[in-house]
């Protein structure tokens, strides 16, 4: 058994490896109503018959309003369950678990006219500039999460997760550098994601464990720095968060802290977040060669490793990474395929 193959389990969650899925908008919601179509069900059951041991259904919003594009998915009606359901079933049957991401695009929605953000100012020069969200709106927000939670449940994820970086609308209020608002969400920048983690915790099963993608830095002139994520994920742990996803960037253009392009180069951070809060914790970005994904494990950096870019050209990426690694992918590939292995 390599470190690849190794099952991961916390609360509820059974893994049969340590490979995740990472959460990649498809773009591909042909009729701009936020439902899967059969690009998505083809899309995440191969990722199954490839092995991964986890899926992150790529990120579903909770409102029209907060997609990314038109194009995007959504989880606002309950019209949405029975499609959701479909292909996690499916997922489900090759021996993965499958998690839905949900989030808000925030001042990040391209296709909206008028977005919403805690204050009413553009992303940059090439988005709209956003409505300031109210008070209660906010709220309202909060509300809209829980509600997604519990259509993701009914639709049988083995867990969720909570989309609260890459400069979308939890990442946009816990960041000093887009919110300057003087009511409660301001004076408390991690208000806004405590009161979702909570909403969202509550529709979940007991013993359903919660996962929260993070940024670990923002690389904009003026953004957080690796303590400041942690002392708000301190938050977050405490409101109800099992786990980590730990990513960085997002937040504006990049000004003298620049991200890395090299294989592992967030490894640290998501050691840093493991570390500090005592807590499982997931690696992502460019992990794709699987003696780099591999070595994060034997390390202890990371107690799983999420791969995108390298998944979507490679729907058995997880298979074969386990073979380089030492492991058996007669353990994971599918009766019908093991006569390759």
């Amino acid at each position: 058994m390599s470190t690849m193959d190794k099952p991961f389990s916390y609360k509820g969650l059974q893994l049969k490896n340590r490979i995740v899925m990472a959460p990649m908008c498809q773009y591909s919601a042909v009729g701009e109503d936020g439902m899967p179509t059969e690009w998505h069900y083809v899309h995440y059951v191969s990722r199954a018959v490839g092995g991964t041991g986890l899926i992150v259904v790529e990120m579903t919003d909770v409102e029209p309003v907060g997609r990314i594009t038109n194009r995007c998915l959504g989880l606002w009606s309950d019209a949405h369950v029975p499609v959701y359901r479909r292909i996690i079933k499916e997922a489900q049957k090759y021996g993965a678990k499958v998690a839905i991401q949900i989030a808000h695009a925030g001042r990040k929605a391209e296709d909206e006219a008028v977005p919403v953000g805690p204050m009413a100012v553009a992303f940059d020069e090439n988005y709209n500039t956003p409505h300031a969200l109210t008070t209660e709106e906010v709220k309202g927000i909060v509300r809209k999460f829980a509600d997604a939670a519990r259509r993701a449940v009914e639709a049988g994820v083995d867990t969720i997760e909570i989309h609260g970086a890459h400069g979308y609308l939890i990442h946009q209020f816990h960041s000093p550098y887009s919110n300057q608002r003087d009511d409660e969400y301001g004076r408390d920048k991690a208000l806004f994601g405590v009161e979702v983690i909570r909403a969202v915790k509550a529709q979940l099963p007991e013993n359903m464990p919660l996962l929260m993608r993070m940024s670990a830095v923002e690389y904009a002139d003026g953004g957080y720095d690796l303590d400041y994520a942690l002392e708000i994920a301190k938050r977050y742990k405490e409101a109800g968060v099992d786990i980590f996803h730990v990513s960085s960037g997002g937040d504006g253009a990049p000004g003298r802290r620049k991200p890395g392009n090299y294989p592992g180069f967030q490894v640290p951070f998501a050691r840093a977040f493991k570390d500090a809060l005592g807590v499982p914790a997931i690696a992502v970005g460019m992990l794709e060669d699987p003696q780099v994904a591999a070595k994060v494990l034997e390390n202890g950096d990371a107690d799983l490793v999420a791969v995108a870019r390298g998944m979507l050209r490679d729907p058995y990426w997880a298979t074969r990474a386990i073979k380089e690694t030492g492991g058996s992918p007669r353990e994971v590939a599918p009766a019908a395929y093991q006569r390759a292995y």
